[in-house]
């Protein structure tokens, strides 16, 4: 569903207008020229409900796309995105094994999901436009079971599925610009305290026609996603009544809300309607009982550091982490143990970090846990100042997971401190023509040419790594300090020139669509 301004503003402290800009112009430059009519599409497989995509014509699935990676640009520098190698990992696999399911869900866009967390307590995921799904760290923890986390995950997967956005959009073509502003910022704005009231307030500021519109297709969107969701879940072989459970205890938590619901359920309204139909169609499904990935619970400790690293928060998850550990089952205490060694590697306490590292290794045995053991290991060498061992323990785990990003980076991490700089430019280099959008790798690359003296060059991959990120006048600049740099070559510069030029030619793009956008 499109996210609000207390969803992104506050959550990512976004100027409002200037995210609010970019939803309305889009909107109001693109009003539809055909009526919402609901038609199958051919390009979408048998099982999968459509209504259809003739809402193209209010938002083209190429200006989605372009918004929503003008939205995460934003979202990507906030200090409240997590940018956490294995955590970002696990939810991409995740969101993607369930995206695999229906392949059909990624339209005739073939929009390439990406799936990201938010350090936020409160119960809450949401669907940008062109893929982009953001989960809640708190709605994480909250989750019991994967079944529950793939219901919400399905849910908004079927939010783009639908294009929902494009549809909102197209759907107020008969009301007048002015209205069409109302519902827009209506739907955009905040479901905190105040931020609820502000919705309905602007929301009235419409015709009342107008409004009831909105809020008729919010339900249907609602009840579509669910379908969609609940089919993915079915043929992913989830437990579909995960999806009920997960509702069922939002609803039981709203009780505990004095002045307000929990976001989801105000951005997701639960109605019992749709409780009843979600429950209508499982209630013939054969029960069938699924084994969690025991990721899934790794995760959650991981998370739950990283929901309060305050000092005093480190210190409560020790105490909370050491609590756990002395529960029965065996993932129980690996996971209570490998959030105590996190939590010490948080607090620069690697040789306690280590010690329950290993208590957690043992415990989660013979358990496949993917990366997660690994890649804190790795950190806690780095951070000892082990290096060759934690380059060979990196250099392993490439081989066992050789698409792993999150193990690629830290590769280089270790190369880079075991101060074999010529083998992690060569290998950074190389990760950089596989993966042409990741910044990160850019950033080791300034790092290493860094350790190396190398000014023209670092200056010149942190040019790359801020223009991947959106960053460009930003990128401009790095390209101005690295033509000054006295190590600048003669084929550096016509590279600084080549960039420039383009980044410049992008710059002036981007600023004639915002004008003309209004």
């Amino acid at each position: 569903m499109p996210p609000t301004v207390s969803d992104v503003s506050r959550r990512f402290r976004l100027p409002a207008r200037r995210l609010l800009a970019r939803y309305l112009s889009a909107a109001l430059l693109l009003l539809p020229a055909a009526p919402l009519t609901l038609l199958p599409h051919p390009g979408v497989a048998q099982g999968l409900p459509t209504l259809g995509d003739t809402e193209r014509e209010g938002l083209s699935p190429l200006m989605e796309r372009k918004l929503g990676e003008e939205i995460m640009r934003d979202i990507r520098t906030d200090r409240d995105y997590v940018d956490d190698g294995p955590i970002s990992e696990y939810l991409n696999n995740f969101g993607q094994n369930l995206v695999s399911i229906h392949p059909e869900v990624r339209g005739e866009a073939g929009f390439d999901f990406q799936f990201f967390m938010v350090r936020d307590p409160m119960l809450n995921a949401f669907a940008l436009p062109g893929g982009f799904i953001g989960v809640n760290s708190g709605l994480v923890l909250a989750a019991q079971s994967e079944s529950e986390l793939a219901g919400v995950m399905s849910h908004e997967i079927g939010h783009v599925a639908q294009r929902h956005i494009a549809r909102m959009l197209g759907q107020q073509k008969q009301n007048s610009m002015i209205q069409l502003a109302a519902i827009v910022l209506g739907a955009l704005a905040g479901v905190s305290k105040a931020g609820g009231d502000a919705a309905m307030a602007t929301m009235m500021g419409g015709t009342g026609l107008a409004v009831q519109r909105q809020l008729n297709f919010s339900r249907d969107a609602e009840r579509e996603a669910d379908r969609i969701g609940l089919q993915i879940m079915r043929d992913g072989g989830f437990d579909p009544s995960g999806m009920v459970t997960f509702f069922g205890r939002l609803q039981a938590a709203s009780r505990n809300y004095t002045d307000a619901v929990p976001p989801y359920l105000m951005t997701h309204p639960l109605t019992t309607d749709r409780i009843a139909d979600i429950e209508a169609r499982i209630r013939d499904q054969r029960y069938k009982q699924r084994v969690d990935n025991p990721e899934f619970q790794l995760v959650r400790a991981r998370t739950q550091v990283l929901q309060n690293d305050s000092v005093q928060g480190l210190r409560d998850n020790v105490q909370k982490f050491t609590d756990q550990a002395k529960q029965n089952t065996k993932l129980q205490t690996a996971a209570a143990k490998y959030g105590l060694a996190y939590t010490y590697y948080r607090q620069n306490r690697f040789d306690q970090a280590e010690t329950a590292l290993k208590e957690a290794q043992e415990a989660a045995i013979p358990m496949k846990t993917g990366i997660m053991f690994g890649s804190l290991d790795i950190d806690i060498k780095i951070a000892r100042k082990q290096a060759p061992q934690a380059l060979q323990l990196a250099d392993r785990l490439r081989q066992q997971f050789p698409i792993s990003r999150t193990i690629a980076r830290q590769y280089a991490d270790a190369l880079i401190a075991a101060r074999r700089y010529d083998e992690a430019v060569a290998y950074l280099r190389d990760q950089a023509q596989l993966y042409r959008a990741d910044a990160q790798v850019q950033q080791l690359l300034a790092k290493v040419y860094a350790a190396q003296g190398k000014q023209a060059l670092q200056h010149m991959a942190l040019a790359e790594s801020y223009a991947l990120n959106g960053s460009l006048l930003a990128a401009i600049d790095q390209l101005g300090i690295a033509r000054k740099a006295p190590d600048a070559t003669f084929y550096d510069q016509s590279q600084i020139d080549a960039r420039e030029r383009e980044w410049k030619a992008r710059w002036k793009d981007e600023q004639k669509d915002m004008k003309e956008r209004g």
